[in-house]
């Protein structure tokens, strides 16, 4: 297989137009995950899939793999319309999708039975594929035996060994540790410069940037909400790849303004829209962690402005853990992110250098002014009698904007966020939301007075 990128010559492995996911709200309204996507991957090539929470990421590889529908536009697999599953198109998950009651052999089988391959070619193919991907022994073992490493390698070997033209990869080196994650994106890439395997092409959905830059021929970014693809970009070196190349680093930060600048986020960029639209999808990011970046980000070598891939270094953040942070702080205006790089702002900076306590009320102050959510929340407290409502109300509200498993996520996020910084309470006994108790006291003084 060719190290350098597929010619746009090359024949088309799949196809896709015009296409377009729709999800109903609770309130019935009409909302698209996925909006007018064009994308054609062809033969020879590996491409890298990235985006946010909400750009449909892994919809989108579903469609592809014929697992759900669209509603609009189609998918054309070989010239072919694609209606539901084919052969010819396989997947890898991040989480193993391994049957635990079956043995590697019998693992690693299970989409030849399903194609009505006799049991002696099963047989043969099979045993073929684990020696390839580097389990030879572990024929008899079951999954619970195996290291989460061996376990992805099962997964690789069984979508492989039906000799697929397509690939989908969906963050398949994810739940991996990092040593591990990166000898097995090297051994693939391997497997695939020498052309051990029939797949014609790779689609890899990935969080991770480098990664994304160490394996792909092209890289395509989609924006969020929905999700369109709104960048791509060509990845000129031939593999093996330094990472410590001047090339390669620059295009990795290239590649990190992309993801950060504004409209990677879609049209509801944060510092405009997130104060008048509560169902804002919250980017998932931890409190502490957002106060160790920017305790960081403050403090030597950065003293206040930082390179992106610098600063997930020097913290030992993956991107999945290092961008919904930074988006955070910046829709908290405690720092900006700038072509890559993220600047901690005046207050960013007053904030590092106050006390615990103070800090809670600056966040609280910050939040009630720009983040729709928890000064809705906060509202519909001052307005009740009692001074609470149940989460259950407020989760029914955020439905008219997103999934339910989605409205759990960004409400769940905005108690802790609230609770952080002083603004509600929450009861996980009773599920109720609550002004602080000082505040109720101070009110019921008031009435009595």
């Amino acid at each position: 297989m060719s190290s350098s990128t597929a010619p746009t010559a090359a024949p088309a492995v799949i196809e896709l137009r015009g296409v377009s996911k729709i999800f109903r709200t609770a309130d019935h309204t009409d909302r698209a995950v996925l909006e007018g996507v064009d994308l054609t991957l062809r033969q020879g090539e590996i491409v890298a899939m990235l985006g946010k929470s909400g750009s449909g990421k892994s919809t989108l590889l579903r469609i592809m793999a014929g697992l759900v529908g669209t509603d609009r536009g189609e998918v054309r697999f070989r010239g072919e319309r694609l209606a539901g599953t084919a052969e010819g198109i396989a997947m890898v998950f991040q989480s193993f999708a391994l049957f635990p009651w079956l043995t590697v052999q019998q693992n690693v089988e299970l989409g030849l039975e399903a194609q009505g391959v006799d049991k002696e070619e099963r047989t043969r193919r099979a045993e073929a594929a684990i020696d390839m991907i580097g389990l030879s022994g572990f024929n008899s073992a079951l999954p619970r035996e195996l290291s989460g490493g061996m376990r992805q390698r099962v997964g690789i070997a069984r979508a492989m060994v039906t000799e697929p033209d397509l690939l989908l990869m969906d963050e398949a080196f994810s739940a991996l540790d990092v040593l591990t994650g990166e000898t097995l994106r090297d051994e693939m890439l391997d497997l695939w410069e020498d052309g051990r395997t029939n797949i014609k092409c790779i689609l890899i959905v990935s969080h991770n940037i480098e990664e994304a830059v160490m394996m792909a021929d092209r890289i395509v970014i989609l924006s969020s909400d929905p999700g369109r693809i709104r960048a791509e970009v060509r990845v000129p070196f031939a593999r093996p790849r330094n990472r410590d190349s001047t090339q390669v680093r620059a295009l990795i930060d290239e590649v990190y303004a992309l993801m950060t600048s504004p409209a990677a986020l879609g049209p509801r960029v944060p510092a405009l829209a997130a104060a008048s639209q509560i169902g804002y999808r919250l980017p998932d990011a931890d409190i502490s962690q957002m106060e160790a970046i920017l305790d960081l980000l403050c403090e030597s070598p950065f003293f206040g402005r930082a390179d992106l891939p610098h600063l997930a270094d020097e913290a030992g953040l993956t991107d999945d853990e290092l961008l919904p942070a930074c988006e955070a702080l910046q829709l908290v205006q405690l720092a900006t992110i700038e072509r890559g790089d993220i600047i901690a702002t005046p207050l960013g900076r007053t904030y590092y250098e106050t006390e615990p306590p103070e800090r809670k009320v600056l966040f609280g102050k910050q939040l009630l002014e720009h983040v729709a959510l928890a000064a809705h929340i906060r509202r519909e407290l001052e307005e009740t009698e009692d001074g609470e409502i149940g989460e259950e109300h407020v989760l029914r509200e955020l439905e008219a904007y997103l999934k339910p498993d989605e409205a759990e996520r960004v409400l769940t996020l905005a108690i802790e966020w609230g609770r952080y910084g002083e603004i509600y309470e929450y009861s996980y006994n009773s599920g109720m939301l609550t002004l602080p108790r000082e505040e109720q006291a101070e009110g019921t003084a008031g009435g009595e007075g």
